[in-house]
């Protein structure tokens, strides 16, 4: 087609709702993160005696509902790219496998158990980086906020248990916060979060009692923010840049 030509007009067809319908159920809109099978197994009932025999699943379907591998994906969305519950929950919808934010906690939940050894594992590898960086910001936990957490704490619950070290040196302590230390280890970068009431500094001294006594004190890169120090623990500390210009600037 010579250039100067303009292009043909598009083509307009019009369909009934019914034919709109059928378009969208064959319309290839992609895979969903957590798809799903579903298996009809056919019943017959015994004319003479009433018992009734259903057919045998494949083989390969194991007994329980989810396979293993779908807290795995609902996890590396929420945890690894930010991609909430809520939000998920309309994406599965959208491509015909429902699956609910309150199921996708709990498969989360029961599963993270599991994976804590490697999650330990981390925190003692990171332990032994030569640099870390550390800073917080406040979050929200509903169990342990407000009457929940009074109610917690009337019932020794969960929730006051977890924290039980933290009540006895502060009990006035009500902020939530988590942390973020990114240890450089080995040409690596490991990062570790932690969401209680300790704050940045206390975390990273949690951190550091993993690390080697034969190593050198790591750098460790943060604002002057004092609760953002390992306490007793030392480290060879470089205070952010940034932060020490944004203060005397807004000075007048």
């Amino acid at each position: 087609m010579n250039r100067k030509q303009k292009p043909p007009p598009p083509k307009i067809i019009e369909v009934d709702q019914k034919q709109f319908d059928e378009l969208l159920e064959h319309a290839e809109a992609g895979q969903a993160p957590v798809s799903a099978k579903v298996y009809e197994l056919q019943r017959l009932r015994c004319s003479l005696c009433g018992k009734v025999f259903t057919a045998q699943v494949p083989q390969d379907v194991g007994a329980d509902k989810y396979d293993i591998t779908v807290a795995s994906m609902i996890g590396l969305l929420k945890y690894g790219t930010g991609m909430p519950f809520n939000r998920q929950e309309g994406l599965q919808e959208s491509l015909g496998v429902p699956l609910p934010a309150s199921t996708q906690w709990k498969l989360v939940a029961d599963a993270a158990p599991s994976l804590l050894p490697a999650f330990e594992e981390l925190i003692r590898q990171g332990a032994q980086g030569d640099l870390m960086c550390n800073d917080d910001t406040a979050n929200r936990i509903l169990e342990r906020m407000g009457k929940r957490l009074d109610k917690a704490e009337a019932k020794n619950g969960s929730a006051a248990e977890s924290e039980k070290e933290d009540q006895e040196k502060a009990p006035e302590r009500r902020g939530i916060f988590t942390s973020g230390i990114v240890c450089s280890c080995a040409g690596h970068l490991i990062a570790l979060f932690f969401t209680g009431w300790k704050h940045a500094g206390e975390n990273l001294r949690d951190v550091l009692v993993q690390r080697a006594s034969q190593l050198e004190p790591p750098i460790q890169m943060c604002d002057a923010l004092s609760r953002n120090l390992p306490g007793e623990l030392k480290t060879i500390l470089a205070k952010c840049l940034a932060h020490a210009r944004i203060k005397p600037r807004v000075l007048p």
